[in-house]
């Protein structure tokens, strides 16, 4: 029986606490199986039961928290938190952004936006992350090849390349309360999208939502 999406991904950490990756509950479970899991926190995601040893008559549990950590501390942790640039793709552009087209400032669904160059390739611009930004198809249309105040626009937010832990966010499909709230504290106070998210956290402790203490069970047979 389930009480929770199945495709809920899981938070892993290295044994010092830096962001990672995201997993799915089954390589949650191979991980706990090979001894490599240092330690467990956020909320109880499912509980995955197994066989009974025939030892003990006992079977085998398997409890899966939003956030894991792994033994071992990953190489180069401070390069990472400095000098990461993340690899520029329209899916992780466009959540950077929230789906905001930074010129009219209105949020469209992702099939309704493009990567618009600010500075234009044809006139030397990059195709990097401080040089692109999410733009409706209307907006990018009208700005064409010229930079935007040679099509009399103007942008509402500058752009940025993500830190590795605003990365390893953007990346995620549908990211916790907890798990989001962990991030938070790697990701620059002075960023956009730590305010961004700060503000969010904050909209669902109001509510209620906060997703801590959520309990769901996968009894796997």
């Amino acid at each position: 029986m389930t009480f929770f999406d199945l495709n809920q991904q899981v938070l892993r950490t290295d044994a010092s606490g830096m962001p990672l990756e995201w997993i799915d509950f089954r390589e949650t479970v191979r991980l706990y199986t090979q001894a490599q899991i240092a330690y467990a926190c956020g909320s109880l995601l499912f509980e995955v039961r197994g066989g009974y040893s025939a030892k003990t008559g006992l079977r085998s549990v398997v409890e899966v928290n939003s956030i894991i950590a792994t033994i071992g501390r990953t190489p180069g942790v401070a390069a990472l938190r400095e000098d990461y640039c993340p690899p520029l793709n329209n899916k992780t552009l466009f959540r950077r952004d929230a789906n905001l087209c930074l010129y009219c400032g209105v949020r469209f669904m992702s099939r309704d936006l493009t990567r618009d160059h600010v500075t234009p390739l044809s006139k030397g611009g990059r195709d990097s992350w401080t040089n692109v930004v999410t733009a409706c198809r209307r907006c990018n249309n009208h700005k064409g090849g010229r930079i935007p105040e040679g099509a009399g626009m103007q942008l509402i937010a500058v752009p940025f390349t993500p830190t590795y832990a605003e990365y390893i966010y953007l990346k995620g499909r549908r990211v916790l309360a907890d798990q989001m709230e962990f991030l938070l504290a790697h990701i620059p106070r002075s960023s956009p999208l730590h305010a961004r998210l700060s503000t969010s956290l904050g909209k669902k402790g109001e509510k209620g939502t906060l997703t801590f203490g959520v309990t769901a069970r996968l009894m796997a047979r």
